[in-house]
């Protein structure tokens, strides 16, 4: 199994973030378990950027000519198909969806790779369009990402950035419709060509009965229907089921829930709406003032006992003093941790993790549960605890790592049946989570936390929760430590 390619630069690190979001939501619609969609996704991954790095030295030695080819995210995507199909040639079907290998032994997966004027015009449009138009089309329409990021990101102008969208939906309408002349037909579908741009292209033209019958009972002429009706809000799942083709729509269904969840709550560092960062700078802020306070009776308390003993006076604890000279609630004292007291401790030589945020809301991709664990390096994780104290067990797995960043999994086993779960661990070397799958994420200073996601909170006894995350690094990557599951501490495996 071959590991993820090396970004080359903090750009498409970036960038490979954002795609490996995408290729692990379709990977996982594509197999029967969490493990067998992280080889998947991993394989086409690794396909997907040798595909497009080959793809751009191509042009570059072309003096400029541009080679048809999709963008990066869909792409990578036709990859994960393609890989699926080299799983089921090899005799490793037994990986995959059962629908999908159905679809991948039918006439409808031989579409994808036959003839190029075989193929659905929304692949072909796709195509034929340049580079950045595509893009702007598949990340707005498909992944559902706000337009002006997306326009931001491209360097257009923000301010015309609905026109400039307008502008490339008619483009991509353009191009289907010169495929749909191109494509082979009958004379009955040929007949209904000129009509069918027609009906397409008004809002409020009503489809004749007899070209209604038609698109009922030809797929091809339903495909390009489809792509040309620019309004009515079809455009997307034209898009996802033209390239992607087995489980388009459910893959948009999954892009649609995600962009709803980053809506809603955003990043870590993103405003938040609801009032959430203020509420829980109020709850630490009241911590540290019950902690003072518990701080001043105990003190109290201790001074009236000693004031009480035999021979003891008010001006003995004067006179001998304390026998630790640090003050009691100076500027150094630590605020009380939130978590039950049968969370691990950190080891004296490590730095104390402060208490969690409140955790932000992340992706909205969906996952297949699966007691198997993913990653292919293992690193056993610090954690405070014996096996025979611990509730859950924790595995660490780093997947891949880089220059300035790294990819890990995280599994824990659950000796009882959760209805919602939090995982949290603290880092040693400032590591820093820049996006999780599978669980939402917040950080606060070497301590992380992962709440799960709507799909996945319930967990069966003996079974296990799977996440992974994308993070950056410097001078060092030691594992981190200190896990815990719902405030439990959790030995390592």
């Amino acid at each position: 199994m071959p590991d993820l390619p090396t970004p080359k630069d903090a750009a498409e690190a970036a960038l490979f973030s954002e795609c490996w979001d995408a290729v692990l939501s379709y990977a996982d619609l594509c197999t029967s378990g969490s493990t067998a969609a992280n080889q998947l996704a991993r394989e086409a991954f690794a396909l997907g950027i040798r595909e497009a790095r080959a793809a751009e030295t191509g042009t570059a030695r072309g003096a400029g000519r541009r080679s048809s080819r999709l963008p990066r995210i869909p792409l990578l995507l036709t990859a994960v198909r393609a890989t699926a199909a080299d799983w089921e040639a090899r005799g490793q079907g037994h990986k995959l969806d059962p629908d999908l290998r159905l679809w991948l032994n039918s006439d409808k997966a031989a579409r994808y790779v036959g003839p190029p004027l075989s193929r659905p015009i929304a692949l072909r449009g796709l195509r034929d369009m340049q580079e950045p138009d595509a893009a702007l089309l598949w990340l707005t329409e498909v992944e559902a990402l706000p337009l002006q990021a997306v326009v931001r990101r491209q360097g257009l102008d923000q301010s015309a950035a609905v026109e400039e969208l307008n502008e490339v939906r008619g483009l991509f309408r353009d191009r289907c419709h010169r495929n749909h002349l191109d494509t082979p037909m009958d004379a009955e579908c040929r007949s209904y060509v000129r009509l069918l741009d027609a009906v397409t292209r008004s809002p409020a033209a009503d489809t004749p009965p007899d070209l209604s019958r038609h698109l009922a009972t030809c797929v091809e002429c339903a495909e390009a229907a489809a792509c040309l009706r620019l309004h009515g809000g079809g455009l997307p799942a034209a898009l996802a089921q033209g390239v992607i083709g087995w489980g388009g729509l459910a893959y948009l269904e999954r892009r649609r829930r995600a962009a709803e969840v980053r809506r809603g709550g955003g990043s870590p560092a993103a405003p938040d709406p609801e009032g959430a960062a203020a509420r829980a700078a109020a709850n630490k802020a009241r911590l540290r003032r019950n902690g003072l306070l518990v701080t001043a009776v105990l003190v109290s308390g201790l001074a009236l006992a000693v004031s009480m003993m035999p021979g003891g006076g008010g001006d003995s604890l004067a006179k001998t003093g304390p026998t630790d000279s640090s003050p009691v609630a100076g500027p150094g004292a630590r605020v009380p941790s939130a978590a039950p007291a049968s969370s691990a401790a950190p080891s004296s030589s490590a730095p104390k993790p402060s208490a969690s945020g409140s955790p932000t809301t992340g992706t909205g991709d969906d996952a297949k549960p699966d007691p198997e664990p993913q990653g292919t390096s293992s690193a056993t994780a610090g954690t405070g605890a014996g096996a025979e104290d611990a509730a859950c067990e924790v595995q660490y797995d780093l997947v891949n790592q880089w220059p300035d960043g790294f990819q890990a999994t995280v599994t824990v086993t659950t000796a009882h049946a959760l209805d919602a779960w939090q995982v949290a661990w603290s880092f040693r070397d400032g590591q820093r989570v820049d996006q999780m799958w599978d669980a939402s994420l917040a950080q606060d200073g070497s301590r992380v936390t992962a709440t799960a996601a709507d799909y996945n909170r319930t967990v069966a006894a003996n079974g296990t929760l799977t996440f992974g995350f994308l993070a950056s690094w410097q001078g060092k990557n030691t594992a981190p430590y200190a896990f815990s599951l719902n405030g439990q501490a959790c030995a390592g495996k």
